[in-house]
């Protein structure tokens, strides 16, 4: 944990894929708890097969809290999300090898959700291999789905590599209709490889809305998607997103979906990218579908490039409009204002050894094309209020940064 000015105010010795300080309100009033990995599983394939058990430790370091032994296959398996729900329970993203159906006859790593109870039961689990038919594969998309799986198996990302997962809460579109798909418990997850937003019902386990995978486009049009500016518009392709979730009620934007749109190469079949390498920021009305806000480079007059990440990343809203977002391929955070002002910004100075620059991939796979690489990446930050942690830790407004002062960054702390 780091503070505005980047000091460390806190450090665990554990990965985390995220890390995430757990919300008092949800911990019996417990302040400064985190959520990290606390075991590998051993496998030598690495990502989304690595870890073995996940926990929960006190600011400290005490450790409070350990699930994965217990798991199907003795380790937990858990990747790119979890959640803390009421309770005590916890909602995990995790991997299962295991023939699909349809999709392959060996083993893959498909990927799903367990919600475990406080003692460690799995108390509801979802696959998405038994969902292939509810993400809106062409032919041609299914053919290139089955043959990637058939290429590597083993992929230690999966052949979907579902990459977030999030129950939508509180909203104002359940409160308007008790009836609507967007019911608090259920849950919304990204499929990067496949182009996919979806929302799963938690009572049916049902997708009952999405975004993806395919979006009506002129040929030549996707040179000019990361320079377009207009909102509202329609939302047009997006391509290896990261982390899309309900903006909670009481921020501003409540009820709209948060993406970062990565613009990396995605898809079943590949989506078509631009000559303009960048990433974006999307806020979209999930009942309308359009863009109602976006984030790209050109916002604080800067080429399109300056602003990319090709995978990984996030956007978070805070309490002051602001948007916290991490460009996790280049381990660099910053808040930037509704109006594309950044006013404050932060840069790894961590770096670590991964293949392609993925440090949970940490043996190399394929002869000649595989190779230990140094990166400061930063897979998903998070913006932690002040009350989230213990009294006395250190609070601090950042050093005056230019014009970026008068702006006003939103107080508190980052992981």
């Amino acid at each position: 944990m780091i503070d505005l000015n980047g000091a460390v105010v806190n450090e665990w010795p554990y990965p985390g894929v995220p890390p995430r300080i757990i919300d008092p309100a949800l911990n019996g009033g417990r302040r400064g708890d985190v959520g990290v990995q606390l075991a590998p599983s051993g496998d030598a394939r690495g990502g989304i097969y690595a870890n073995g058990t996940v926990g929960q430790l006190s600011w400290t370091g005490e450790r409070l809290w350990e699930w994965g032994s217990q798991a199907p296959g003795g380790a937990a398996r858990q990747n790119h999300d979890w959640e803390m729900l009421p309770g005590g329970h916890r909602l995990l993203l995790v991997t299962v090898p295991r023939a699909v159906p349809g999709l392959s006859e060996v083993a893959v790593g498909d990927q799903g959700l367990v919600e475990v109870g406080p003692d460690g039961d799995i108390v509801w689990q979802w696959l998405a291999g038994d969902h292939l038919d509810e993400l809106g594969f062409s032919a041609d998309g299914w053919d290139a789905l089955r043959r990637t799986a058939a290429r590597d198996p083993e992929d230690p990302w999966g052949y979907l590599e579902m990459n977030s997962a999030k129950s939508l809460g509180p909203n104002r579109w359940h409160d308007s209709d008790p009836d609507s798909v967007f019911q608090p418990d259920n849950i919304l997850v990204s499929f990067r490889k496949a182009n996919v937003v979806a929302l799963i019902d938690k009572a049916s386990g049902a997708v009952v809305w999405k975004l993806g995978p395919y979006f009506d486009a002129a040929p030549g049009a996707q040179h000019q998607r990361i320079n377009v500016h207009k909102v509202p518009r329609a939302l047009d392709q997006i391509s290896g997103q990261h982390n899309p979730h309900m903006i909670a009620a009481g921020l501003p934007g409540a009820g709209n979906i948060l993406i970062f749109d990565n613009q990396g190469g995605a898809g079943y079949p590949p989506a078509a990218l631009g000559i303009y390498a960048g990433s974006r920021v999307l806020e979209v009305d999930p009942a309308t579908r359009q863009i109602v806000w976006q984030y790209t480079a050109e916002d604080s007059g800067l080429p399109s490039w300056t602003f990319f990440s090709s995978f990984v990343s996030n956007a978070q809203r805070l309490p002051n409009g602001n948007t916290l977002v991490t460009e996790g391929m280049q381990g660099r955070l910053f808040q930037v204002t509704p109006g594309g002002d950044i006013v404050w910004e932060y840069c790894s100075p961590y770096l670590g050894y991964g293949v392609a620059g993925e440090p949970e991939v940490r043996e190399p796979r394929v002869p000649g094309v595989d190779r230990l690489t140094l990166t400061p990446l930063v897979y998903r930050a998070q913006a932690v209020p002040f009350d989230g942690v213990p009294d006395g830790t250190a609070r601090t407004t950042p050093r005056s940064v230019d014009r970026r002062e008068s702006a006003g960054a939103q107080t508190g702390s980052a992981t």
